[in-house]
């Protein structure tokens, strides 16, 4: 089959690698039919580098349909079409019925130290083949997928796969209050589906801060108030003198280590080109290369006694936050991989009858599963108005 294969900082192919095969008895085999790039995607051909192999199999937001079901398989049958969670969980184990699916005690990584295992992600969390690519093999075939109805195009149930509970979750671990306010940074997938969802929640005002044109324009045509720029003073004070000089209640830092405005971390990430993969992976266990910038902002940001948020990915160990200010602000912090499952009853009713979140029209690009290291160049470099590309294989 052909697949989306990872090779080097700034490089990913695609390449014919062997089909998928059953391995266990609750084992499905599901033919891919829209697959994403997501912006967590970009980490591992910059700064995870060195938690990565030549060959890896790359991407973690897949649906299609069941081709074929291991001896195990009770709940789903060949030609049924299904999402898959991006967390790789059991869905029987202790986390998982606590509503952890990022924690499942069957796939966590105790060796590294980390949670559930990621499809198409790096060995930290398993490095299991991911899903850009013409098949992938599911494990936990009577758990895991998610079974959506025929009819729609996918891009209505896609997201189901990673944007979708992510954002939600991220709302959820705001705390908004009813007809509170909140503010999302970043515009990006994550970012922007995380202000639909506050409003459809219950969010009385929801602002945002990016700076990319084709983002700004895209929540501003959604109801969304938007400032075009994301130094901290000015979004400090934009978000004040709309709060009544005390800040939003909650704020989701939808941006994460991708932040622009920390030179010396930006150095550490670079260093990750340079510097031995068995060195690279001791220094970033022990050493902060995040950007903090968005995480920062969002602290200064927050009102007193407020939330924060995490949905952006940091991977530093030791990056110094100011714990003096987030004490004496009383401030609630809260972040995690998206438990997929935790809310996919709450999700998957809004998807089936009407279109509430905007999902039909979410995607910027749709580009064939071939073309793949063009369309993670443009998605990486914000050309072309990408804001969330979808692979066709």
């Amino acid at each position: 089959m052909r697949a989306v294969t990872w090779h080097g900082r700034d490089d990913v192919r695609v390449d014919t690698v062997p089909d998928p095969t059953i391995q266990d008895p609750t084992d499905v085999i599901v033919e891919i039919t829209s697959t994403g790039i997501c912006g967590s995607d970009l980490h591992l051909i910059d700064v995870l580098t060195p938690f990565m192999t030549v060959g890896d199999v790359m991407g973690h937001e897949p649906m299609g349909v069941v081709r074929e079901v291991g001896p195990g398989v009770t709940e789903l049958k060949a030609g049924d079409r299904v999402v898959v969670p991006f967390n790789i969980s059991c869905g029987t184990c202790w986390m998982c019925n606590q509503g952890l699916q990022s924690q499942c005690e069957t796939t966590q990584n105790r060796e590294q130290g980390f949670g559930a295992s990621l499809f198409g992600y790096t060995k930290l969390y398993g490095q299991v083949p991911g899903g850009q690519a013409e098949y992938l093999r599911v494990p936990f075939g009577n758990t895991l997928p998610i079974k959506v109805p025929d009819g729609p195009a996918d891009d209505r149930f896609f997201y189901l796969s990673d944007v979708l509970p992510t954002a939600w979750q991220g709302v959820q671990y705001a705390a908004v209050p009813p007809g509170g306010s909140v503010l999302v940074l970043g515009l990006g997938p994550i970012g922007d589906m995380a202000t639909r969802v506050a409003k459809h929640l219950g969010a009385g005002q929801v602002m945002a801060a990016d700076t990319v044109p084709e983002r700004v324009a895209r929540a501003r045509a959604n109801g969304i108030d938007v400032l075009d720029r994301t130094a901290q003073a000015d979004v400090v004070a934009w978000v004040r003198d709309k709060t009544d000089g005390r800040g939003p209640d909650a704020v989701i830092d939808a941006v994460g280590m991708e932040a622009h405005g920390s030179p010396a971390a930006k150095l550490a990430q670079k260093a990750t080109a340079i510097v031995p993969d068995a060195i690279m992976e001791k220094v970033m266990q022990v050493v902060g290369v995040d950007r903090m910038a968005a995480l920062n902002t969002a602290i200064a940001a927050v009102r007193r006694g407020g939330t924060i948020s995490l949905s952006g990915v940091y991977g530093g160990a030791t990056d110094p936050m100011p714990l003096m200010t987030m004490f004496d602000k009383q401030i609630q912090l809260r972040m995690g991989q998206a438990n997929v499952w935790r809310w996919v009853p709450d999700i998957l009713p809004l998807l089936e009858d009407e279109d509430f979140l905007g999902v039909d029209s979410f995607a910027t690009h749709h580009v064939p599963l071939e073309q793949a290291p063009e369309a993670y160049e443009t998605f990486r470099q914000k050309q072309d108005g990408a804001v969330k590309v979808l692979l066709k294989p």
